[in-house]
């Protein structure tokens, strides 16, 4: 016989299909064919933690939530009226929010949701994931603050355990503050009047929101470093209240076929990976990875990840210029500036199949390097990356501009300043780029770390610059991407220009750094019905496609003679249009390509085999 459903459970169905109903997307700018694709009542189901997963059930709350704005002098005080729904994680600013709307400096924006959790059982926690909310975020489960959290870009967890009530109607609310560029805080392209090379702001929560079951001793996360040199992968489990006798146990395999495995404790534990595949653009080959808690012989916590083995330095060549090297070999690092902003979700791509778009379109225009520009993306955006063979160039999202001297030519001196920012400005600074390094540390595609572009808040860099390589020595730093150059400083020395491209000087910097063009191009085009408004701008623009390839094309002609000269690696501006700006190999709502892909492809290519 079926069972009845109650009375209860009825309401709770009509409500919830009641609200999925009344969301709409917002505004009249232009969408991505994948926003018709966004469901309410399934946003972004995929798991957020592609590194370090659990095989146990995980709760998305990413879809509709309560939300209010009003006035930052009203304090922490929670509304007593929210003002309609808001689908989770698309910032409020955003269409695909269904809301709009700009909250600004002097509001705040609260979310609120009742989820159905049972309290955890003896010897069990209950985390909360956040994979970004922009930028302050007080977190509250049943009236009671669990964790305040400062940072736009990186993830944060916090355990809920003791704050949930009998029964299992549990209320989340979250209060955010966010004064984009009117605060000292890292806010990338966003500002409070967006305009030219500036894009509109992105507050609140934008990535995942979910929860997940542990242990009361679980893993926490881990820290993975390959050697190809002595083929060995490294691998640290943090583990949350090990006790005496715990054991870590790792393994590493290739398929279905177990080929290393160690125990230890609380150190690092050292695998030797026989005969080992080299992860490249060409052989994206990934090994799966196995830790586990053992506790007299029972398992207690168990995560799954992956590695690559790849190495990423610089060496002289023949005529004594550093180049970029890839497992040893020259590769001339090839690729677009890529914003990562999206006309419906702003910064959050509508789906998953929208998220590895962009990627797999930049790997059939023939490159293999993504400058992912002054922003930080979802973890699975960095997973593709892994899985396609995609090299990344990661950059701190810039913050507290201010008006310090831009200096962009290599060799000049007497100009270029660091910025004097304050203590508070330094503290959120380095205490972000610390988490977003640790967030992404074992994602083997990323290959550069990026602290400052263009003098864009830039300052005591070689301080910072310092800190960054020794943070993580196992991968490049372009500690000053496009000026403000310390001669004999960091690994690279990245030149932008505009449209034509330039390379620095080898004799000058050559022996000392890699040379590279960090940005150039810029060539624009504007299609009517795929803009977002009618002031398109580009470094040059152009009335026909045909006009926009020839000139390419050209630009690619002298990059061959660069390349030859010492020239490491080229980023040419830029994947999509975005907002104002008409640039892109791509429209801002991807639906058409600028320039002939086989023909892209082709002559991109040929850049590659410049040098064997």
């Amino acid at each position: 016989m079926k069972r009845m459903m109650t009375s209860a459970g009825l309401f709770f169905l009509l409500m919830n299909a009641a609200a999925q109903s009344n969301w709409k997307i917002a505004g009249d700018k232009i969408t991505t064919q994948w926003a018709a694709d966004v469901n309410p009542a399934n946003v972004l189901p995929e798991y957020p933690r592609p590194q370090m997963q659990r095989d146990n059930k995980w709760i998305n709350l990413n879809g509709l939530w309560d939300y209010a704005i009003i006035p930052l002098s009203a304090g922490k005080t929670k509304p007593a009226i929210f003002q309609g729904n808001i689908l989770v994680p698309f910032a409020v600013e955003s269409a695909l929010s269904g809301v709009g709307k700009t909250v600004g400096k002097d509001s705040v924006l609260w979310y609120q949701r009742t989820v159905k959790i049972k309290q955890a059982k003896k010897n069990e926690k209950l985390l909360l994931h956040f994979g970004a909310v922009d930028w302050q975020a007080e977190v509250f489960v049943n009236g009671k603050s669990v964790v305040l959290h400062e940072g736009g870009y990186d993830p944060f967890t916090v355990d809920i355990t003791e704050a949930l009530r009998p029964g299992t109607a549990q209320e989340i609310a979250v209060r955010v503050w966010d004064p984009t560029n009117d605060g000292p805080q890292p806010n990338g392209k966003q500002v409070a009047k967006p305009g030219g090379i500036w894009y509109t702001p992105v507050t609140g929560i934008w990535q995942t929101v979910w929860i997940e079951t542990v242990p009361s001793t679980y893993i926490v996360t881990t820290k993975q470093t390959p050697d190809i040199d002595n083929g060995t992968i490294s691998v640290q489990a943090m583990v949350n209240h090990l006790e005496t006798g715990d054991l870590v146990n790792v393994s590493a395999w290739k398929g279905t076929e177990k080929i290393a495995e160690r125990n230890g404790a609380d150190a690092a534990i050292i695998l030797s990976i026989p005969q080992a595949e080299l992860w490249s653009p060409d052989h994206a080959f990934l090994y799966d990875l196995k830790i586990r808690i053992v506790r007299k012989g029972k398992i207690i916590d168990a995560v799954s990840s992956y590695f690559a083995m790849r190495k990423i330095s610089r060496t002289a060549d023949q005529h004594g210029v550093q180049r970029l090297m890839l497992n040893n070999k020259f590769l001339f690092q090839f690729g677009p500036l890529d914003q990562g902003w999206w006309p419906d979700g702003l910064y959050t791509a509508p789906t998953e199949e929208a998220l590895k778009f962009d990627i797999v379109q930049t790997k059939e225009m023939g490159f293999n390097l993504i400058r992912k520009h002054v922003k930080v993306e979802p973890a699975r955006w960095y997973y593709h990356c892994d899985k396609l063979g995609m090299l990344v160039w990661q950059d701190m999202p810039s913050g507290d501009v201010g008006d310090n001297f831009w200096e962009g030519g290599p060799g000049v001196y007497g100009r270029a300043t660091d910025r004097k920012r304050t203590e508070e400005s330094e503290a959120i600074y380095r205490k972000e780029w610390n988490a977003i390094i640790d967030a992404l540390y074992n994602f083997p595609c990323i290959v550069v770390w990026t602290p400052f572009n263009e003098a864009w808040g830039q300052f005591k860099t070689a301080e910072i610059a310092k800190w960054t390589k020794e943070k993580d020595p196992s991968r490049q730093v372009n500690y000053a991407s496009g000026g403000n150059y310390v001669f004999g400083l960091g690994d690279i020395t990245d030149l932008h220009h505009y449209p034509d491209p330039l390379m620095p000087s080898p004799e000058i910097f050559g022996k000392q750094s890699a040379l590279v063009l960090g940005e150039y191009g810029g060539l624009g085009l504007p299609l009517e019905g795929h803009t977002w408004n009618s002031k398109g701008w580009g470094y040059q623009s152009f009335k026909t496609a045909e006009e926009l390839f020839t000139r390419y094309k050209g630009l690619n002609t002298k990059l061959e003679a660069f390349i030859k000269a010492g020239l490491s690696a080229a980023v040419y501006t830029q994947t999509t249009d975005v907002e104002g700006e008409i640039n892109g190999l791509m429209t801002y709502d991807r639906k058409i390509m600028k320039m002939p892909l086989v023909e892209l492809k082709k002559i991109n290519l040929k850049l590659l085999e410049v040098l064997p």
